[in-house]
This record gives C-alpha cells, structure tokens and sequence, in this order.
C-alpha cells in the first residue's frame, strides 16, 4: 500500500511539473550586454539549464535596449542588474509592473571611481579632491559603453556640477578600451580617474582605490552594490522551474573573478570558462538545483548534469 502511494504521488509530482514545462518555457532568451562579468554568469546560468533539458538563446543588447526588451516580453531574463546604479533607470519599470526580482546574484560588489595607488596616495581619495587636480587629469574622467548606468551618473554628476566638475568630460568606449588605457596608464605612473567595479579582475591586476564621498551618484561606502536577475513580467507565474533556478543561483566576488580571469587572461572562450568553474564547483550547483526539474518533470541532479555537461558516464 505505502509503495503505491509513494508512486501515486511520484507520478503526480512528474505531473504537475510536466503541466507547468509549458513549451513556452522551453526556450529561455536571455541578454547580454557584454559585460565579463554578466557573460561570465550568464554562461553558468545558461549551461546548467540547457543540461536540464531548456534551449537558451543569448541576445547580444545595450543596457537600455534590454529593459525595453523586458518590458515588451522579448526577452525573457537578465542577470545583470545593479543596484544601486541602475536604480533610477529601473524604477519606471518597476512602478509600471512591466519586470519582475526574482533575487539577488552578487553581494559586496561595488561600483563607483577609482585611480590607482599612487594617486590615492598623491591625496586623490574622494570625488572631492578631483577638482583640484584637474590638470594632471586633464578634466577626463573614463567610462564604458555609452548609454552605461555608471557613464549616466558621471554625467549628471557632471551637469549638476557637483564637487565642481562642470568643466570635466566622460571619455565613452567600452570595458575593453577603457581597461587598455587605465592599465596602460599605470605602467607609465600616470593621471588616470575610470569607473571600476567589483569583481573584476583590475582589481588585483594594478594597485587601485575607489574613491570616497560619490554617495549620491554611486551609493554609500564606495559604492557598494548587489547584483540581481530580473525577468520580464509574469515570468515566475508561467515557468516557475526556471525562476526557481535563477533565485537559487548565487556567485561569490572570488567566483567571478575566477570565471573573468579565465575569459580575459587565459583567452578561454566563455562557454568553455564556464564549463571548466560548474566542474569546480559542483557542491555549489547542487545547491542550486535543490528543489529544481528537468524540463521533461523529472528531478535535477548532479549526476544528471554532469552526464549532459561533460559526457560522463556517471
């Protein structure tokens, strides 16, 4: 008796998650923007889940064509959200219920203006002290992609004069170019101010400090951030597996700056980086795939993910 209703339920277990693997769910788009870091995740996420039976379509966007997407349902997740920065640009979408937070990825980040050591120590440690060496910057302040949350906030920054940076410019381009020039400038010991972040790997390929004071611009305590995922609306409701997943996954700033040393420094492609850190790390995607199933209803396991990942006959 107790056998059979061990396989009744189990069956209805394989049931209802079958009723819920709408083939709607199947296909899960994701953005993005072209950040190492969100590559580096996104990488993960998308591996882990197309062994759970899922086909994930990446879409190379700008930050704010990605909200759009979200908004407009054409996409359906972006695990790249940070909070403070982007806050500003996320509310309206927020307010209009047009996305969804489905959990935070990242602790500890941070995001805000950095110089290297021997100008922290050359007494550039707060946005502050900027003004009164501007000649040795020469009124440039280094930044990423255009229309970046991190470049819209200098620029406001810049346009609302505070710390008497009126006259300054935000020097666009992209992560890439910027770190060429900022580690450039380190070899030569010379004025450099750029938008850095963490985790990244600049952070212990130079000598670098954030700077101190940008509170209304980058948030408190050198702008600390978060980094969430986020999906577009009505997400959770219509493939509740995948948001579960997604609110399981959690990085650590070692874990990302593994990933991006290997994407940027070791050459390795990202989808091989990615493959390379789930073998490393497979205690930590157990505990991502609790209370998670495959596509076809049946439960994930590592056994399941190493077999579909690796080939292996486990």
């Amino acid at each position: 008796m107790r056998k059979t209703c061990y396989f009744t339920l189990m069956s209805l277990n394989l049931l209802f998650y079958k009723a819920n693997a709408t083939p709607d769910c199947k296909i899960i788009r994701i953005s993005d923007v072209g950040w190492t870091d969100i590559t580096a995740t996104t990488e993960v996420a998308k591996t882990i889940l197309n062994s759970m039976g899922y086909e994930t379509k990446l879409k190379n966007l700008s930050l704010q064509i990605t909200f759009n997407s979200l908004k407009n349902n054409d996409i359906d997740v972006f695990l790249g959200a940070w909070y403070p920065s982007m806050a500003s640009i996320l509310k309206p979408y927020k307010d209009n219920n047009q996305i969804e937070h489905l959990g935070t990825l990242l602790d500890n980040a941070k995001y805000t203006l950095a110089v290297p050591n021997y100008i922290y120590e050359a007494g550039v440690k707060s946005f502050s002290d900027l003004e009164k060496f501007k000649n040795k910057f020469q009124g440039k302040i280094y930044a990423i992609e255009p229309g970046n949350d991190g470049n819209k906030n200098i620029q406001k920054m810049i346009d609302d004069n505070a710390y008497n940076l009126k006259e300054w410019k935000v020097i666009e381009s992209s992560e890439q170019a910027m770190l060429m020039q900022v580690y450039q400038a380190y070899k030569n010991k010379k004025w450099i101010v750029f938008l850095g972040w963490q985790p990244h790997p600049m952070n212990y390929k130079i000598n670098m400090n954030y700077l101190e004071g940008g509170e209304n611009y980058f948030g408190a305590n050198q702008g600390k951030s978060t980094v969430s995922t986020i999906s577009r609306k009505n997400y959770t409701k219509e493939c509740p597996n995948v948001v579960q997943f997604l609110k399981n996954i959690r990085f650590s700033i070692d874990d990302e700056n593994q990933l991006m040393d290997m994407i940027l420094y070791k050459k390795i492609e990202p989808k091989d980086a990615a493959q390379i850190w789930i073998k490393l790390n497979l205690p930590k995607i157990e505990k991502w795939i609790y209370n998670v199933h495959n596509f076809d209803g049946t439960k994930t396991t590592l056994a399941t993910i190493e077999k579909n990942i690796f080939n292996s006959k486990k």
